[in-house]
């Protein structure tokens, strides 16, 4: 006495094609954030993350979540929550540190940490849904917060530049002064 299903040798199709068509609802979000981010101790830095979703983004429809991560082994810790509106932390390292400065219609999770210490080194994880959109790797930075800002390499070829730039003009507001007390004598 064989079970017989109702869809007979058509069943395993149908339950395919149903699966697929709930697959086909389900889209990738995609999450951009820098790399890399240095603060000076005291000072305030942003977090920017930044989304894309297949699907209409509301404030009631998007739900982020921010985590770290610390360069020491330990448990990673809650940073930030919005759903519906934000929630900073009531407890922990970034109680009254990290504070909301996205805005949701215009895709962005942004939060903001004042007065960073050194304990805020290490990795930040960004993390944003948008239901159906669950799929999508979550965006990271790497804060390092330092005693003071170190100069990049661009940043110090214009002031090398800037610097002869000025010394020229000096050399040149000489020559001229000098050529023209010459024509007057």
């Amino acid at each position: 006495n064989r079970n017989v299903h109702p869809f007979g040798p058509y069943a395993n199709l149908c339950v395919t094609s149903l699966w697929s068509a709930a697959l086909l609802q389900v889209g990738a979000i995609e999450i951009v954030t820098p790399k890399e981010l240095e603060a000076v101790n005291g000072t305030s830095v942003r977090l920017k993350c930044t989304f894309k979703s297949t699907h209409p983004v509301s404030e009631g429809s998007v739900n982020v979540s921010w985590s770290f991560k610390p360069l020491q082994p330990g448990p990673d810790e809650s940073v930030f929550h919005y759903q519906d509106g934000p929630f900073p932390p009531t407890i922990g390292r970034f109680k009254g540190h990290a504070v909301w400065s996205g805005d949701i219609r215009g895709n962005d999770a942004s939060i903001t940490l004042n007065d960073v210490h050194f304990s805020f080194n290490g990795t930040y994880i960004c993390q944003v849904r948008n239901p159906p959109d669950f799929q999508g790797f979550a965006g990271e930075i790497s804060l390092k917060v330092v005693q003071t800002v170190s100069l990049s390499g661009l940043e110090m070829l214009g002031a090398v530049v800037g610097g002869a730039l000025g010394l020229f003009n000096i050399a040149m507001a000489i020559y001229m002064v000098v050529s023209m007390c010459k024509r007057r004598n």
